[in-house]
């Protein structure tokens, strides 16, 4: 399949809906596939704006900014999960835009996502909708203590999270999830007891080719994903079982991209899922150096149609470590030459232009015979570091 462009055009523009890392880290691979990239975010300056000149500062709100961007662009896809499934409809009414509406429509709230889930036969916790203290006092009752209660739409990096130790913890998270007199909606799930977090990348293209990444363990810090090591230190038969899972929940989503799909193991060694990410994600950075193919490569194969890349790992280990914001000020490091005196290690900085603690502002991958041996070389050279 050729990359044909609209409008006579010499060259073949990806529109991205958002303007952070992960835009920047597509259309670096734009780039080097040598597609044109426009961007639209809400501000000017943003890392991946910054590497274009068709950067549409007012947001996808603005009517005039956004037919501008559909203009500009052949095709479109997104960086983030929380963009109103009417823009993407809207959008779709002149050029294809992926994932779609209806994917977005199973995604974007935590409920239907589960739902979707539970009714394709994908292991999830326990769930339900809780609109009152009470239906939440009925779930304590029937599936123990502690619970989650979770806010079903725009949570990430663990806001919108409230673990509930107790019967009156409810009341506490129903207050925590209400402004102005108003509740947001919420759910309820069941508390994992797990022994490690995994997460498998798939991407899934206009033609309906799968391709799967290994499967990685994540670890978080504060909610927010702090190490990835791949592959995971989990048997044949869980790695098989992972992927099919991380594959079963694309497809019952009708997923056409990138996605990253979260998983538990508890216990008892069972793979539970815990949510999916329509989008690159964290958990796949390590792909840029680690795989034939990076996540970022394969999300343009897939939307466009092209075959997708390989998902097989040239170094027999990988550890990616983000670098986490430690201070509010700029989002230039002071000094980073100690980090990159480590050989083994590809240092990201995402340009972003101030810093807050917590924010990721770039990352470390390591490659090295044992995920040992990487996580050991990224962890000192990105604490090597002077912010």
């Amino acid at each position: 399949m050729m990359l044909t462009s609209k409008n006579n055009k010499k060259t073949f523009t990806l529109g991205i809906l958002g303007g952070g890392q992960l835009a920047k880290m597509i259309a670096l691979e734009s780039y080097r596939l040598g597609l044109e990239v426009a961007i639209i975010e809400n501000g000017a300056h943003s890392p991946a704006g910054d590497m274009t000149k068709l950067e549409f500062t007012e947001g996808w709100h603005n009517q005039i900014n956004l037919d501008e961007f559909i203009k500009a662009s052949d095709i479109v896809t997104l960086e983030n999960e929380f963009i109103e499934p009417e823009i993407l409809e809207y959008i779709s009414n002149f050029i294809n835009v992926f994932p779609s509406a209806k994917t977005m429509r199973f995604v974007q709230d935590k409920f239907n996502q589960k739902t979707v889930f539970f009714n394709n036969n994908i292991p999830v916790p326990d769930f339900s909708s809780v609109d009152t203290i009470e239906e939440a006092s009925k779930f304590g009752e029937k599936f123990g203590y502690p619970f989650l209660i979770k806010t079903r739409t725009l949570g990430y990096d663990g806001y919108g999270n409230y673990t509930v130790k107790n019967i009156d913890d409810i009341s506490t998270a129903f207050a925590k999830f209400s402004s102005d007199g108003k509740q947001r909606k919420l759910m309820a799930e069941r508390f994992v007891d797990f022994k490690r977090e995994l997460a498998v990348m798939v991407a899934r293209s206009l033609s309906g080719e799968i391709a799967v990444y290994p499967v990685v363990e994540t670890i978080q810090e504060n909610h927010i994903c702090k190490v990835v090591l791949a592959p995971a230190d989990i048997t044949a038969e869980q790695k098989n079982i992972a992927q099919e899972i991380a594959v079963k929940c694309v497809e019952s989503i009708d997923g056409i991209g990138i996605f990253g799909v979260e998983m538990f193991e508890d216990s008892n060694g069972e793979i539970i899922v815990n949510e999916i990410a329509p989008r690159p994600h964290n958990s796949g950075h390590y792909t840029i150096e680690a795989c034939r193919t990076s996540q970022f490569e394969n999300v343009i194969r897939a939307i466009t149609g092209l075959p997708l890349g390989s998902t097989e790992m040239i170094a027999p280990a990988a550890c990616m470590v983000n670098l986490l914001g430690e201070r509010d000020g700029s989002g230039i490091p002071a000094d980073v030459s100690k980090a990159l005196s480590y050989g083994k290690i590809k240092l990201h900085l995402y340009n972003k232009k101030s810093s807050r603690k917590g924010r990721k502002m770039g990352h470390i991958t390591a490659l090295g015979n044992t995920t040992k041996e990487a996580y050991e070389i990224a962890i000192l050279a990105s604490q090597s570091i002077v912010w």
